[in-house]
């Protein structure tokens, strides 16, 4: 949910326009503009916190069983696949980034009113397509507009993002305790007001400084889609990825119906997010033998485990231990797979391969969390045997990554 500093934007501005790596860098930056981007992430990141737990309560009170559930949620994966792409093409005007952000955080407040007064479980779906549609693009749009800005102020992006770390555990306790004291029906008023902080955020957000100025040009080595080894990190990516659906969908559910509480179900999903900020904090102090390979291939094993152990029902005791797993089953896959692809992928690619990386991802999370549901209403927590699979799968497209990278550095 956050990227790792290691893995950040690092770039020191100078009181006049300088050039570092191919670029001009602008000087002048809006006042605030830190501050505000920040601001920013925590809305999101809260916003997060608040719906990714509790939104399938709110559609189980509304009559949709596990089976309409699971199709509904992956409707926003597929609309990234459709959206981003396009959205993105808009946005590469100066200043056209922040106004279609801006744009796209208003359209899906929205849509989540519309979603609240919304009856009948088709009405739901179409109204709820819509505001994923509108709300897809936030995400890597802020992303967009956060490198481009923080490059020239010569300001890192890690520290930046972690705030909405730090806020996706406030929502979720936030969110916890609404769901005590409200009913399950209401929650959504909840949810709609977070989508009103993300879009006040992104309405005050500073205007960009003009785009650095490109010097340099190095053209691209080699096509993507024809490298084996980025091919079978993505796929190791995605299965390793992907399964989480059941996770992210039911396991709210699944708590609830054994009678654990609201704030302890958001106690168990933020340590599932502080296990994975603490390896995201320490990454720059990894030892050499700990690569990007070895941390996706760790990824994929704490997958496994954490998935497996689940599939049996394990007494709630246990729950706290499986959620630090997130720190594997999340936050090295995620690690390992940037790290991989930074090495791999020359810098003039990095664009592409971070947008092929992102539809493969929501492909399999939205192919993961349809079956989700499937799985959920005939097994209930049996479903979590078929994410261990899932995570197994990726694991082994990581070996098969690894052995065409050493046979290739053989030759």
């Amino acid at each position: 949910m956050c990227n790792p500093n290691r893995l950040s934007l690092s770039i020191t501005a100078t009181d006049s326009s300088s050039n570092v790596g191919g670029m001009t860098l602008h000087p002048s930056v809006p006042v605030g503009f830190t501050s505000r981007l920040a601001a920013l992430y925590v809305a999101i990141f809260t916003l997060g916190g608040i719906q990714l737990p509790f939104f399938p309560l709110w559609l189980q009170a509304k009559g949709l069983d596990a089976e309409a559930i699971g199709l509904l949620l992956a409707l926003p994966m597929i609309a990234r696949v459709a959206v981003v792409p396009f959205v993105a093409r808009h946005a590469d005007r100066r200043d056209g980034l922040r106004s279609l952000l801006a744009a796209c955080a208003c359209a899906s407040v929205a849509g989540y009113l519309l979603l609240a007064a919304a009856q009948g479980h088709a009405l739901i779906l179409a109204v709820f397509a819509v505001a994923s549609a509108a709300y897809t693009p936030v995400m890597p749009l802020t992303d967009a507009y956060a490198l481009r800005g923080l490059a020239t102020l010569g300001r890192a992006y890690g520290p930046v993002r972690l705030w909405g770390s730090a806020a996706f555990i406030v929502g979720s306790f936030l969110a916890g305790r609404a769901a005590d004291l409200l009913p399950n029906r209401d929650l959504i008023w909840l949810i709609a007001a977070a989508y009103g902080g993300v879009a006040a955020a992104a309405l005050s957000l500073a205007p960009l400084p003009p785009p650095p100025i490109i010097v340099a040009d190095v053209k691209p080595r080699k096509a993507l889609l024809r490298d084996p080894v980025y091919l079978a990190v993505l796929a190791a990516a995605s299965f390793i990825q992907a399964s989480h659906a059941v996770y992210y969908s039911f396991s709210t559910v699944a708590w609830s119906a054994i009678g654990l509480d609201g704030v302890a179900i958001a106690a168990l999903w933020a340590l599932g997010v502080v296990a994975e900020i603490a390896l995201f904090a320490i990454s720059g102090r990894l030892p050499p033998w700990v690569t990007p390979m070895a941390l996706l291939i760790a990824g994929a094993a704490g997958s496994v485990l954490r998935w497996g152990a689940m599939a049996l029902d394990p007494p709630t005791v246990a729950l706290p231990w499986l959620q630090l797993l997130h720190a594997l089953s999340f936050a090295a896959t995620h690690l390992g797979t940037l790290g991989l692809i930074t090495r791999r992928v020359p810098a003039a690619q990095g664009a592409t391969a971070q947008g092929y990386l992102a539809i493969a991802l929501g492909l399999a999370m939205a192919a993961a969390t349809s079956l989700s549901g499937l799985l959920f209403a005939a097994f209930g927590s049996g479903a979590y045997a078929a994410m261990a699979l899932s995570a197994v799968a990726g694991g082994a497209c990581a070996l098969v990554a690894q052995r065409l990278s050493r046979r290739e550095a053989m030759v």
